[in-house]
């Protein structure tokens, strides 16, 4: 998912009144941080560090502390911030005539979104429960549930997968793609197109079952 400036205001948008001044500036330095921290965090993981937010954001840092106390309260903006995206392309997916096609678009764009937020990845594992939260929040398990169903009866997709295995098979992905092994390159793409295969009715093996509790 491409990432949107920031909107700047000209003197012809710039309100009158100073307190409405304030709180317009307010609100475009928090989006000033949070595309700077988007950009930072997706590049570093959660090692990137709030004066360099604040530096590349064209703020002083007492600034980002204002609008996120700590690290943690920026990377939850983030996280929310992501989660309703992949919320909005699920529901793009849904209005695709083609069943397959809008689910293979769904998990494309799940998985090119992951491949390149290094904190996004990295926070599956360490912030396992909040991330929970924010997709259950964003109604996004929802949605993959519903172009699963479609796909399903479409007859495209095996009968066997359950919403469960789209973020098991996207943050794998994700991971994969952080991982450096010397002398054996990675292409997300590529392996993205052999696990959607993989997918496709009718398939050549059976799934084995979840495991349960």
């Amino acid at each position: 998912m491409s990432d949107t400036s920031v909107p700047i205001a000209t003197e012809i948008d710039a309100p009158t009144d100073p307190c409405r001044g304030q709180r317009a500036d307010a609100r475009r330095n928090r989006e000033r941080v949070l595309l700077a921290a988007r950009k930072l965090f997706a590049a570093h993981g959660l090692d990137a560090q709030m004066d360099r937010i604040a530096r590349d954001a064209g703020v002083g840092v007492g600034t980002v502390y204002r609008h996120f106390p700590n690290k943690e309260d920026l990377l939850e903006a983030l996280i929310e911030d992501r989660f309703e995206r992949l919320a909005a392309r699920g529901r793009e997916a849904l209005e695709v005539d083609d069943p397959w096609q809008g689910f293979c678009e769904f998990m494309t764009f799940a998985a090119r979104v992951m491949a390149e937020d290094r904190a996004l990845s990295e926070a599956m594992s360490q912030w396992s429960k909040r991330m929970q939260e924010a997709a259950d929040a964003s109604g996004v398990n929802e949605i993959a549930g519903r172009l699963i169903a479609r796909a399903q009866e479409s007859g495209d997709l095996r009968a066997e997968i359950e919403v469960s295995d789209v973020p098991m098979v996207i943050c794998g992905l994700g991971r994969s793609a952080h991982v450096e092994i010397t002398g054996m390159p990675f292409s997300w793409r590529r392996f993205l197109v052999l696990i959607l295969d993989g997918m496709r009715a009718p398939g050549g093996s059976p799934l084995p079952p979840l495991p349960t509790g």
